[in-house]
């Protein structure tokens, strides 16, 4: 690794801490020849996954664009984006665990309908009305009507809002398929996200700094 200022190849780690993410050793780092320090990052290398889409086209699994999905569906809702950044993790976690370097993108859709669940009941509804395809309102009452026979809601879970259900019945024209209906109720959400998920590994990364 070179000095990101001269390019001198001697340097010294002054300081390694773990961050809180655990994926990687934050190290400081002071040039032998200018003094100046920067920052770098060592990760393990990790060996990409696939995701095979429902069109049978396979990409490479891409944690951005899972959490850029999970967050339309929590779009205007009270959940941090630290709880989704935690919700990504565990399931590329999950993902590596099952030791394959192919998954279907039908698992990272149950997947993320499993975490949005446990956060968010509205998220977890306009995530599935997409993901599930569901092809007229009726599916989409099923659904509410299902989760409010559920147990109670985990403490700090965000419940159905009144809103959800008065939203199934706007006066006016019904599509006839209910398609663009439920879209609207999902607020614009594509679960192509689901479908798309390219891991980018960093083995070191310079990161200079004024110090």
């Amino acid at each position: 690794m070179l000095c990101p200022f001269c390019e001198h190849p001697d340097h010294r780690v002054v300081e390694s801490r773990v961050p809180d993410s655990k994926d990687a050793i934050r190290r400081r780092r002071e040039c032998l020849n200018c003094g100046r320090r920067f920052t770098s990052y060592e990760r393990v290398e990790e060996m990409p996954i696939a995701v095979i889409k429902r069109s049978g086209e396979r990409e490479h699994f891409d944690r951005s664009k899972l959490l850029a999905g999970l967050q339309r569906a929590c779009h205007k809702r009270p959940v941090a984006t630290g709880a989704l950044e935690v919700a990504v993790r565990d399931i590329e976690a999950e993902l590596r665990n099952r030791l394959r370097n192919e998954v279907r993108s039908t698992l990272i859709g149950d997947l993320s309908l499993r975490r949005l669940k446990e956060l968010d009941q509205v998220a977890y509804v306009r995530f599935a009305s997409v993901y599930r395809q569901f092809e007229d309102v009726e599916e989409f009452e099923e659904e509410l009507a299902r989760l409010e026979r559920e147990p109670p809601l985990p403490r700090g879970q965000v419940p159905l809002d009144e809103h959800v259900f008065a939203n199934l019945h706007e006066p006016g024209p019904r599509p006839t398929n209910g398609r663009g209906h439920l879209r609207a109720l999902a607020g614009g959400l594509d679960t192509d996200s689901a479908d798309d998920t390219t891991l980018t590994t960093t083995t070191t990364q310079e990161v200079p700094d004024g110090d």
